[in-house]
Formats: structure tokens, sequence, C-alpha cells
């Protein structure tokens, strides 16, 4: 068994930057999906009109299309990632924090993970496949 844990081990640990660029391109795109949701009303009709003088749907909205798509490119990362966090933490404490930390109750499963997940690229980086990768 030992012999099998390496190997995989070896085998995943060979693919780390690109399997990191896969988790950034994948987690920025459904990202991005909130965005246009309230932007665009795609791809799924959004239940209130966009306003860009407002907090929710409007600055929210473009920081989840714009920084969305900067992370999926892997562009400015660290700072981009840094921001999203940040707008993912108070997103929770704006509109889920209610039962405190109990994410199945409040319904702030996704902007919990997306504040620890963006926070991740921030310290991290882009990992493979990024255009930051491709500056140095």
């Amino acid at each position: 068994m030992s012999g099998l844990v390496s190997t995989l081990e070896d085998t995943l640990s060979k693919w780390q930057a690109e399997i990191h660029g896969i988790l950034r391109i994948t987690s920025a795109y459904m990202f991005m999906l909130h965005g246009t949701q309230k932007m665009f009303s795609f791809p799924v009709e959004a239940n209130r009109e966009f306003m860009f003088a407002t907090l929710n749907p409007g600055l929210i909205g473009v920081l989840e299309v714009f920084g969305g798509a900067l992370l999926l490119v892997g562009l400015f990362t660290r700072p981009v990632a840094f921001v999203l966090s940040g707008s993912m933490a108070f997103a929770y404490w704006m509109a889920h924090a209610e039962p405190l930390f109990n994410t199945r109750a409040n319904g702030g499963e996704a902007a919990a993970l997306y504040c620890f997940l963006f926070l991740f690229f921030a310290a991290a980086g882009g990992g493979g496949w990024s255009l930051d990768s491709r500056k140095k």
C-alpha cells in the first residue's frame, strides 16, 4: 500500500502547477457566472434589476465579472484574488452570518468557500497556465 501512495504522491506532485491552474480557471469561471447573472441575467435570469450605483448587484457584479475574468486568465492574480476574497468575506458577514458559522442554515457556503479559495490564490499566485507566470 505504501508504494501505491508514494507513486500517487509522485504523480500528483508532477502535475501540481497544472492542477493549481485548473482550480483557478474553474473557480474563476463559476465565480464569473454569479456576476453575469447579476449584470446580464445570464445564464439564469436575475431576480432584481442591475444598477451600477448599488453595492449588490452593482459593484459586486462588476467585481465578479471583471475580477473573475482576470483570475480566469491569471493576470494580476494575487491582488485581484485578495480583493475578491475580501468582497466574499464582506458578503458572508453582511448577508449570511446568522446563524453564526452554520453555512448550511445561512446559505453562505459559496461566499465562505470563495473567500478562502481566493485567499489561497492571493498567497499562492495563479499556478500553471497563468499570464502572471509568463511575465517572469
